[in-house]
């Protein structure tokens, strides 16, 4: 974990005589967390700190396989707002608690743009900056340009005492040079980006440049944007709608995966199931415990982290009636013999596309005659989904093939209190009592991918080879609700797989890992045994 100046290594004793000592009444609250700080600040310490340091070897870069479709995505976005300066900025830290900061990530739009993964530079910000029709790069109307803060040299005082940004501290970031031949952009030090930014900014009917912002990511480049317009009198409300239209552009342009986030996506499924099967491995262990939940959420996320950049998302380890509760995250329940445990997690790969697949596991790895019952009939729902996809259908038809089949095996245990036709009728829906979520949503960057999307593109979207989501549905039966039969009381379960969209139909991504009933108990069993 990062942090402004967590640990402070040199313990040098430090007392109102000390150099820089500032009485309590006129020193500066932000100053005051550096009030444990014991630092030398003599001269022959700064001299001999920025002494003896080995010098960075120049290295030649090979361009990373991403550059080329970054490009193309740029190629893109640029043809939808000629002559106009699109601002995306990566954001900055973002503070966990006091002058602690969650590991960075990226926005994930710019990270789509740019081709930058992992935790790659904090408060960067892409600009494209619009030039000719074809005279841009890769014949576009823009010049992409990265802007950020290189790392500090060793030779200067921010190495050993910048506790967010000195090497000393974080270790070696990509510079400027190495950025540019990796992912064949121009770079350029974030001193030079307000200029950027802001020259010939104005009104387009006097001649200047519009500004499309990719707003709430930075609030600084927010500000520096904001100002620019209020003093150039661009009218605030107009160039918000300009700003949604480009947040909706970057939304929908990750609709259709290239190849490279495909084989991405292919990377993250497989070291989900890895994690599935880690947590199987544990789960005799987690059912001794009073917080089994947390036994399994741990042993998926050291997968997280052994193969990709972090989970993809919080992980739902819902064990008996948790797993009625839609985003069950506390996990800090028991995991009991004869329960079934909802395990819905993802692994984030290094590149930040993750999978979300969900299985709901019978923690004795035998499901009773009730479970497997209600278990068949979700996975009747999911099969019914996953045969109603393929290029041309629109995406709320994979939705009403799901709960179809789910409204049909309700109305066979007697549970819809009106008939199945007038239960499926936009006026009943009484079936969602037990399935009020949808059925898939897009999965990329973002778990809940495209969401900025517009409706027509989304819900009522056609699908098109190349478009990957989740098939999730799910049948919840909470201990407290007296429509249903007691044995199925404290029952939560759903089956969701990723889906990729291919030129005749689907690919289940994640069908390595076992799906019936039958499957899940061979399986688990497999793994107790080994």
């Amino acid at each position: 974990m990062t942090s402004s100046d967590k640990h402070e290594e040199f313990d040098v004793v430090a007392g109102a005589s000390a150099p820089g000592f500032t009485p309590a009444e006129a020193q500066e609250l932000g100053d005051r967390v550096n009030n444990r700080s014991q630092r030398p600040t003599s001269e022959a310490f700064k001299e001999f700190m920025a002494s003896s340091w080995a010098p960075a070897e120049p290295v030649q870069h090979e361009r990373d396989e991403v550059a080329e479709h970054a490009a193309a995505r740029r190629s893109a976005v640029s043809a939808q707002f000629p002559n106009e300066r699109l601002v995306i900025p990566a954001g900055p830290h973002k503070v966990r608690s006091n002058d602690t900061d969650y590991r960075f990530r990226p926005h994930s739009a710019f990270a789509h743009l740019s081709g930058l993964g992992v935790d790659h530079e904090p408060g960067a910000v892409l600009v494209f900056e619009p030039v000719e029709d074809g005279s841009g790069d890769h014949g576009s109307g823009h010049e992409a340009t990265l802007y950020f803060k290189p790392m500090a040299g060793r030779d200067t005082q921010e190495f050993y005492a910048d506790a967010r940004n000195g090497e000393f501290w974080i270790g070696p970031r990509p510079g400027l040079q190495e950025f540019s031949q990796r992912l064949g952009l121009r770079t350029e030090d974030s001193g030079a980006l307000e200029v950027a930014v802001t020259k010939n900014a104005g009104p387009v009917e006097f001649g200047g440049t519009r500004i499309r912002l990719l707003r709430e990511v930075d609030l600084d480049v927010d500000a520096l944007v904001d100002t620019s317009r209020i003093n150039t009198t661009v009218d605030l409300e107009t160039s918000d709608a300009y700003d949604g239209e480009l947040a909706e552009a970057l939304s929908e342009l990750r609709l259709v995966k290239d190849a490279w986030e495909i084989a991405q996506m292919r990377v993250s499924v497989a070291a989900t199931i890895a994690g599935f099967h880690d947590v199987v491995a544990v789960l005799p262990r987690a059912a001794e415990h009073a917080r089994g939940e947390r036994i399994v959420e741990g042993a998926f996320f050291a997968r997280a982290r052994l193969e990709g950049n972090d989970l993809g998302y919080d992980t739902i380890a819902a064990s008996g009636n948790n797993a009625t509760v839609l985003h069950w995250i506390r996990n800090h329940g028991a995991v009991r013999r004869g329960d079934l445990l909802l395990l819905d997690a993802g692994v984030e790969a290094d590149s930040l596309y993750t999978a979300d697949i969900t299985r709901t596991l019978p923690v004795t790895g035998e499901f009773s005659p009730t479970q497997r019952k209600i278990y068949d009939a979700v996975l009747a729902a999911a099969d019914a989904a996953f045969a109603a996809v393929r290029p041309g259908i629109r995406f709320r038809d994979i939705h009403t093939a799901a709960v179809r089949v789910l409204a049909e095996h309700l109305d066979d245990w007697g549970l819809l209190p009106v008939s199945l036709e007038e239960a499926l009728e936009e006026t009943g829906q009484h079936h969602r009592r037990w399935m009020p979520h949808g059925t898939s949503h897009h999965l990329g960057l973002d778990v809940h991918d495209c969401a900025q999307a517009k409706r027509e593109l989304y819900l009522d979207g056609v699908l098109e080879p190349g478009m990957v989501f989740t098939i999730e549905p799910g049948l919840y039966f909470k201990n407290e609700d007296l429509a249903v039969p007691a044995e199925f009381r404290g029952i939560g379960i759903r089956i969701e797989d990723d889906v990729l969209v291919t030129e005749d139909g689907a690919e289940n991504l994640s069908a390595a890992l076992p799906r019936t009933a039958e499957e899940i108990e061979q399986w688990m069993q497999g793994i107790w045994s080994s």
